[in-house]
Order: C-alpha cells, then sequence, then structure tokens
C-alpha cells in the first residue's frame, strides 16, 4: 500500500509535464521496469521521521524518478533496456527528460543550498564511479568497496539528505544512507551472482562480505524501523555467506 501510493504521486507528477505522448508512454515504461524498487522503503522512512503526508509523497516520488534515472542507465549499459522499443535511441533521450525531471522537483522542494550542494555533489561522484564499474574486467576488494560506495552508498546518502532534510533524521543521514547502500548492494549481489562479487578471489569475498556486514551492523545500532525491516532481508544472506565462506577456509587447512 506505501509503495502504490508513492507511486501514484511519481505518475502524477509524470501526467503534469507538458512531454510529447510518445514521451509519457516511454517514460511510463522506465517508471514502471524499476517497480517495486525503494518505494515501500522511501515511504516508510519518511512516515518515521515525522514528516508530512504531502511532503513525504513530493519528495519520495522525486527520488522514485531519480533512481529509475539510474536504473534505466544501468539496463543500457547492459544491454537490459527491454521495455522501449528502441533502447539505443530512445532510451538515453528518456534518461535525459527524467533526469531533468528530477533537479526541476529538486529545485521545487526548497532545500537549504548547503543540502542541495551535498546531495549534488554525491550524484556527480556516485555517476564518476558508475563509469569505473562499466570500464573493470578485473575485480578486487578495494575496487569492490570504493565502486559501491560510489554506485550506492553516495545514492542512498543522496535520498536519504532530501527525504530527511527538516527533521530529526537529518544529521543522520548521509552516513544512514552511505550504510545501507553498501549493505544494499552486497546483498544484491551476492543473490543475484553478480560478476562484480563472484569473479572476486575467494580472500576478497570474504572481505567483501565482512564490509558488507560491518555496515549492517552499523544500521541496526540505528534502532530505526524502517532500516530493520531492510535488515531482516538482508542478514540471513550475509550470515550464510560469511559461514559458508569460513567453512570453505576451514577445509582448505585441513591437511
Amino acid at each position: 500500500m506505501s509503495a502504490g501510493v508513492v507511486f501514484q504521486e511519481a505518475l502524477r507528477i509524470l501526467n503534469r509535464q507538458q512531454f510529447p505522448e510518445a514521451s509519457h508512454r516511454d517514460l511510463l515504461a522506465v517508471l514502471e521496469a524499476a517497480l517495486p524498487g525503494p518505494l515501500a522503503l522511501l515511504y516508510d522512512a519518511g512516515a518515521e521521521a515525522g514528516l508530512p503526508r504531502h511532503t513525504l509523497l513530493a519528495r519520495a516520488a522525486a527520488i522514485y524518478i531519480k533512481y529509475c534515472t539510474v536504473n534505466l542507465c544501468d539496463d543500457l549499459s547492459d544491454g537490459d533496456c527491454t521495455y522501449l522499443s528502441d533502447p539505443l535511441r530512445i532510451g538515453p533521450c528518456a534518461q535525459f527528460l527524467l533526469q531533468n525531471l528530477f533537479f526541476h522537483l529538486l529545485v521545487d522542494m526548497e532545500l537549504p543550498k548547503s543540502v542541495l550542494s551535498a546531495v549534488t555533489r554525491d550524484i556527480v561522484v556516485g555517476a564518476g564511479l558508475q563509469d569505473v564499474e562499466l570500464r573493470t574486467t578485473q575485480w578486487t576488494a578495494p575496487l569492490y568497496c570504493e565502486v559501491a560506495d560510489g554506485i550506492a552508498g553516495r545514492q542512498w546518502a543522496a535520498y536519504l539528505q532530501i527525504l530527511w532534510c527538516g527533521t530529526p533524521l537529518a544529521e543522520r543521514a548521509a552516513m544512514i544512507g552511505m550504510n545501507l547502500g553498501r549493505a544494499v548492494l552486497g546483498w544484491e549481489d551476492i543473490a543475484s551472482h553478480d560478476p562484480r562479487y563472484t569473479t572476486l578471489s575467494e580472500v576478497d569475498k570474504r572481505a567483501v562480505v565482512a564490509w558488507a556486514t560491518t555496515a549492517a551492523e552499523a544500521l541496526r545500532r540505528e534502532h530505526l524501523r524502517c532500516v530493520d525491516a531492510v535488515l531482516r532481508t538482508i542478514e540471513p544472506v550475509l550470515e550464510k555467506t560469511q559461514s559458508a565462506s569460513a567453512g570453505f577456509q576451514r577445509e582448505c587447512l585441513l591437511p
């Protein structure tokens, strides 16, 4: 239910724009392709911070639109954009439209300049690490962590700084966002067998899992219901992977 109301707000925002009809269809496809994404988490995080409903929906919907631009970028890079009729020609234009729509919405929120500066800096740095990811053919644990901090940590730091601005959670937003991105990406890569993780050496896999687990442990200490709900999915996978890795290490040490 909470995810649905944020998605409906994103659709209302899209419908208010004076885009050509064909663009509306393409952008709707992009928004639907990213479902469910972070919709439920954004709603729950905004509610826990005490945001008024109209502010919560406006901020969460804008963040989801930004999330969709990142998802579209990933799909175009990986050749997974099957929801647009001509991805190589239409995809970049759709991303350009959504990216500019997000920044239009961001400006309309009238956030403090310091927040806008921090958010846009995180977005820019994260985009740069996306380029590093695309060019990487040999992964190591240090490189993995650096890229993950950019494409996931800084992304979520930006999202939560937008969402929680002016609330009691504002000062914790950047660090919680960084740790959330680290833990979520580590979990996703393990669960989906992403080459970023699967091509690592066994030693580097253990280092990455330990790094993601440390982030998850830091999140648990925040004592936030919205974060704990995410950890209930993430932590079992990280714990299972750690146990399996420890078992593999013990077998290697046997005579």
